[in-house]
């Protein structure tokens, strides 16, 4: 009798938890994968800019400091602004 109860029990199948399907990623999310917040500036071109880095000052070869934003949006690291 628990010979035939045992293989009953072995012959059932096994239940598998399913793994949850992969979310749906936003272009938004796929270009700026942190949640930064950022902010607009006046660039030296006339255009404005959304950086999330901070303000510095660089010194130019001629000894001036210009104020630059860093890490904008796009492929720029710095962005002269205009002062």
């Amino acid at each position: 009798m628990k010979v035939l109860v045992l293989a009953i029990l072995f012959s059932l199948p096994v239940p598998r938890l399913k793994t949850p399907p992969p979310q749906p990623v936003t272009p938004a999310a796929e270009q700026h994968p942190q949640a930064k917040h950022g902010t607009w500036y006046f660039a030296e071109t006339g255009h404005a800019v959304y950086c999330y880095g901070p303000v510095i000052r660089v010194a130019q070869p001629d000894g001036e400091l210009q104020s630059v934003a860093t890490v904008c949006r796009g492929d720029k690291v710095m962005v002269p602004l205009k002062d």
